[in-house]
């Protein structure tokens, strides 16, 4: 039989940690005080962390710390202390989501294991043969993989993959949301996340009246009705979310998958009723992982869902025991002996040579029932085994000392080696900033004359490619099913004047050398740091779009060849699931003449992108015509622009403000 996939389980308190070990994880996931996509969450620190690693690894379950936010240059020192604490506490491995952060953390801890998160974006084979050649031993697979994909991306990539299975589901493309950070100022890259696509949208521009109602609001995710599907496929971790979650959750979540897992079988009716009386969103959806993506997937949290979870039992604290084998010797002329054991790991303790007894010998009931004195730890009393001589006597006090050491022993050979730090040199990009003007336009008629004499490169999107542009935008995401697709449309741009290909994700870069293009790195990339940057570099990306969500004074700090969006609507969130269908029609998502209007009357355009991928962009554009100067001090000379909603006359509006360093009428959003 295939081997079992791991359960990895959540926990944002000390109290889900412990409920997840009640529950029969076999791994657990939690943040540190710092640098974690949960800031929200209790999470762990010093000696919390250090106490609870110790206590999993007792019971025989892995931790994973969560680094999984984008770190900014200023920051990595104190991120690279932040996984060493993690590192002398014991944890089997970091979940990481910043390139930069990866690299400078193989260089410090050459033997630390590495996942690469979610917040990567990795949906291909290709990108677990980029992340293997970073240092990454595993990965969390994107949300949206479908079962077909996720079958080839096991088969042929060669590290790990590890999924989610249950719990909440974002409805834009992990890494790829920046709604929270544009609108609100909260980065879901940051770790804090305002969760807008929980809230009603409305539709206006619609080729008939708008429907109102919550269509990015997602059911939570099950794949409870597929477990003999994922064990065959190989997946090696299967993930619950819900750091944010009450331990009962938890606890109960984790209890019914390990059933499953342990009887290799799908959930029956009754089971998907109790996971979703634990919590739901009306139900769970597993729209991406069939395939069947549509209305069918949405979902809100109504007030029957809220008291059925207030119901639950709650969590009194972990009761389940590790059984130890013990087996002591107590002889005459020779110290007494302990030995503890779990049938993996054992250890033995010497303590006093017993003395002849004057009145009171030892028992067998004396000394088993002080040995067996395991209350207030996680053991309990499997077999108990014997040897004792007649007639010897030793102080209750010595014997009890016998067994706290034997216990304390035990539990420290749970702690694993010693992790090797070494120095930490930073590595800067070796290249210089270019004085580059590029542009990305959504379709060929916004290019005018005066566009092309004003930009040195400008890109179109792969499947709207024409011989005015000399680039290609590769989609944001491309599923092993679509590689060939893509192979032939990118050779045929390259036939008809392609030189230069904007690369958003790793595992897309094979693609583009294959064609013949030459690599330049999205702004999709999340680079954020000097470090990234360097790494990029070293892939042979020769220059790069930063992070749009980076302050003037962050870029100008990060240096090598690298470039900054100086306007544009910005893009808010990259859907998987057609939005538009929600709230219009198809007529209206060809003539892309959607838009979101959420509460307050904001209005954000939604464009069709690759395949029936929906792109929802900010409401203004970012705009830094008549702010040369601040440009200047930020050392931004290679500068990116996004036209998307734009006529060609307003393409020609945008260019001429930058010439004359004027002002652009109408609201805008600055750097």
């Amino acid at each position: 039989m295939k081997r079992l996939p791991e359960l990895l389980c959540p926990a944002g308190s000390p109290e889900a940690f412990d409920a997840a070990i009640e529950g029969g994880a076999d791994a657990i996931y939690l943040g540190g005080a710092s640098f974690n996509a949960r800031m929200h969450a209790k999470n762990f620190g010093g000696d919390d962390l250090r106490s609870a690693v110790l206590r999993a690894h007792a019971y025989g379950v892995k931790v994973y710390l969560t680094l999984n936010t984008l770190v900014t240059d200023r920051e990595l020192s104190a991120y690279l202390d932040a996984a060493g604490e993690a590192a002398c506490a014991g944890v089997d491995a970091l979940i990481v989501a910043d390139l930069g952060g990866a690299a400078a953390i193989k260089r410090v801890y050459p033997d630390l294991e590495l996942h690469a998160s979610t917040q990567m974006s990795g949906h291909s084979a290709a990108m677990g043969e980029k992340l293997q050649a970073l240092g990454f031993s595993r990965m969390v697979v994107a949300r949206e993989t479908p079962a077909v994909d996720l079958r080839t991306v096991v088969k042929n990539s060669p590290i790990e993959v590890e999924m989610f299975i249950h719990g909440a589901l974002c409805v834009s493309h992990s890494g790829q949301c920046l709604f929270s950070s544009v609108v609100g100022g909260r980065s879901g890259n940051r770790g804090e996340c305002a969760q807008p696509c929980r809230l009603p949208f409305s539709c206006v521009g619609c080729g008939k009246k708008g429907r109102e109602g919550y269509p990015l609001s997602l059911k939570d995710l099950s794949l409870a009705a597929h477990v003999p599907e994922l064990i065959d496929m190989g997946v090696a971790s299967l993930k619950i979310e819900g750091r944010m979650k009450a331990p009962e959750y938890v606890r109960d979540t984790a209890r019914i998958w390990r059933r499953l897992l342990d009887e290799r079988r799908a959930a029956t009716a009754e089971e998907m009723r109790e996971l979703s009386e634990v919590f739901s969103r009306g139900g769970f959806t597993d729209g991406y992982y069939t395939q069947k993506i549509g209305h069918g997937m949405l979902g809100v949290r109504s007030d029957a869902d809220k008291t059925n979870s207030r119901a639950l039992e709650p969590f009194a604290g972990l009761t389940r025991r590790i059984p130890l084998h013990v087996f002591a010797s107590i002889k005459a002329d020779a110290p007494a002996k302990l030995t503890l054991s779990d049938g993996a790991r054992s250890v033995t303790v010497l303590g006093d040579v017993p003395m002849p007894a004057q009145n009171a010998p030892l028992t067998h009931e004396t000394v088993e029932r002080n040995l067996s004195k395991f209350g207030g730890t996680c053991y309990a009393v499997g077999e108990f085994l014997l040897e004792l001589d007649g007639g010897l006597m030793m102080p209750i006090s010595r014997l009890n000392d016998l067994r706290r050491r034997a216990l304390a022993a035990f539990g420290a050979q749970t702690n694993g080696d010693e992790i090797v730090r070494k120095a930490y040199t930073p590595k800067p990009p070796e290249a210089d900033r270019s004085s580059v003007k590029s542009a990305r336009f959504y379709e060929p008629a916004q290019i005018t004359p005066r566009a092309r004499a004003y930009f040195d490169r400008i890109f179109l999107p792969l499947q709207r490619f024409e011989a005015v542009a000399d680039g290609v935008v590769m989609p944001p995401v491309i599923f092993d099913r679509e590689t060939e697709t893509i192979k032939r449309m990118l050779c045929d741009a390259k036939s008809r004047g392609a030189k230069y290909a904007l690369v958003g994700n790793l595992g897309h870069l094979s693609l583009v050398r294959d064609a013949g293009l030459v690599p330049m790195g999205d702004y999709r990339l999340n680079l954020t740091n000097p470090e990234s940057v360097a790494q990029i570099e070293a892939l042979g990306i020769g220059s790069s779009i930063l992070s749009p969500e980076l302050t003037l004074p962050q870029i100008r700090d990060i240096g090598g060849d690298t470039a900054a969006i100086v306007y544009g609507r910005l893009p808010l969130m990259t859907l998987e699931k057609c939005v538009i269908r929600e709230v219009a029609d198809c007529r209206s998502c060809e003539a892309n003449s959607v838009k979101l209007r959420d509460r307050r009357g904001v209005e954000f355009p939604v464009l069709r992108e690759w395949e029936h991928l929906n792109v929802i962009y900010n409401i203004i554009p970012t705009c830094m015509s008549d702010r040369e100067d601040a440009l200047a001090r930020a050392k931004v000379t290679a500068r990116h622009f996004l036209f998307t909603t734009e006529t060609a006359r307003e393409v020609d509006a945008v260019i001429e403000a930058y010439e004359k360093h004027l002002p652009l009428r109408g609201n805008v959003r600055r750097i």
